[in-house]
């Protein structure tokens, strides 16, 4: 048999035609107008992303990148984050404010954004770095693309770069302050600069995050999310919760366990606050180092034994320091939802979800502080207890489920205690 010629001039072996033992073969033909067009005119478009970002960090190493999101020019510190998702809690953790976020996943941007998932009513972090950005969506309740989201924020994003190299870089070296620019305008001698120029150590970053006046909050988490219902004794609890940079599933917890909830801002005086007569007081968690806000310690001084008192990461740190303990900045901190926790009282062990720079000093704190908990990983402290002014803390997020709702019974301790606190006065 003849080779056979297609319409397209492509030659098919002897015995091979465009229709053989049922199988067809089609083909179709591409228009080149739209090429010709753009040649004719000197321009053509490329199918591809161009590497038009970099990272320069404080070291000297230079990423290129290419970029999505906002376009611009952006100076913080840069940490990694070990979650596998979790992106858009992570993008609206207030806790985030003065950093770029590594994620150390390699693929992010495939379940898309949702307008349930946000820990506050904005984004506080400076940018995000990722390896891979899905180039589609799929999920349920998707309402926009990752791009879409961080351009609508006005917030840095950039992909293409070897995230595994710089983990490591951190991890042997420490988070380190870094610029993020779109901007080809500038040297990577004059972003370098500005990289080594900046330090996110001695800054107050929670006036910028904390809310400007007291409101009540009243949501409580969707029942297609809720769980623990069993453990509540329909009681009511009046709370006042300290701003320091709250997240929203926080207070839905509280709420969901039958708090009644102020929040008030961070330099809300203790006077004021003992005034509403609460049964407990929550000081929450928020972003950089605790000696920068001496006043929010002196706050917390202010009201230690005269009502329970829970904290959570930097109200953690604070009643740290505000029990004459001392706190320190971490090599590279913990951000992450897979951090093992022991319970020092049960022994039991909880994966827990965290996101912190600075730890308490156990070796500081003095006699009749309990050091309740404690982190795996590397021994630090997580989790503090004062029986003698009712007293308790984690480093962790206990309303965050990096998959199962290990830590979520501190909020039923924290009722107890408040409960317990009633009941002797």
């Amino acid at each position: 048999m003849a080779a056979t010629t297609t319409p397209l001039g492509f030659v098919l072996p002897t015995g091979l035609s465009p229709r053989r033992g049922g199988f067809r073969f089609s083909f179709v033909r591409c228009s080149a107008s739209p090429l010709t067009s753009s040649t004719a005119s000197g321009i053509v478009e490329k199918p591809w992303s161009s590497y038009n970002a970099r990272l320069v960090l404080e070291d000297g190493s230079i990423w290129p990148a290419k970029s999505f999101g906002a376009p611009g020019t952006r100076v913080a510190e840069l940490v990694f984050n070990t979650s596998l998702t979790g992106y858009q809690e992570i993008l609206t953790d207030p806790s985030y404010a003065g950093q770029f976020v590594l994620m150390t996943n390699p693929q992010i941007g495939n379940t898309g954004v949702n307008l349930d998932d946000e820990e506050s009513e904005q984004c506080f972090l400076a940018g995000l770095v990722i390896r891979s950005l899905s180039i589609s969506t799929s999920n349920w309740r998707c309402k926009k693309t990752l791009a879409d989201y961080l351009t609508e924020r006005n917030l840095m994003g950039i992909y293409d770069l070897d995230t595994r190299a710089i983990t490591r870089r951190l991890r042997e070296e420490g988070s380190l302050n870094g610029v993020l620019s779109t901007e080809q305008t500038k040297t990577d001698d004059e972003l370098l600069q500005m990289s080594r120029s900046w330090d996110i150590v001695g800054i107050d970053l929670i006036s910028d995050v904390s809310c400007k006046s007291p409101y009540e909050w009243v949501d409580k988490t969707d029942p297609e999310w809720d769980f623990n219902t069993n453990t509540r004794d329909g009681k009511s609890y009046r709370v006042i919760a300290y701003d320091f940079g709250i997240k929203h599933n926080i207070l839905r917890r509280l709420s969901s366990y039958g708090c009644q909830i102020t929040v008030v801002p961070s330099t809300f005086p203790a006077s004021e606050a003992l005034k509403m007569n609460p049964d407990g007081i929550l000081f929450s968690n928020g972003p950089g180092d605790p000696s920068a806000v001496p006043y929010a310690v002196e706050t917390v001084k202010e009201l230690l034994g005269k009502a329970p008192v829970y904290g959570i990461c930097m109200g953690h740190q604070l009643l740290g320091q505000a029990l004459g303990g001392k706190t320190y900045k971490m090599k590279f901190g913990h951000h992450g939802g897979n951090h093992p926790v022991r319970n020092n009282r049960t022994g039991q062990v909880e994966i827990s979800a965290q996101n912190h720079n600075y730890a308490v000093d156990p070796a500081s704190l003095p006699g009749g502080v309990q050091v309740t908990h404690v982190n795996l990983n590397d021994g630090s402290c997580a989790g503090l207890s004062f029986p003698a002014m009712n007293v308790m803390s984690l480093q962790y997020h206990p309303e965050a489920s990096p998959g199962p709702h290990d830590s979520d019974n501190a909020f039923r301790e924290f009722i107890e205690l408040m409960k317990r606190s009633k009941q002797s006065s």
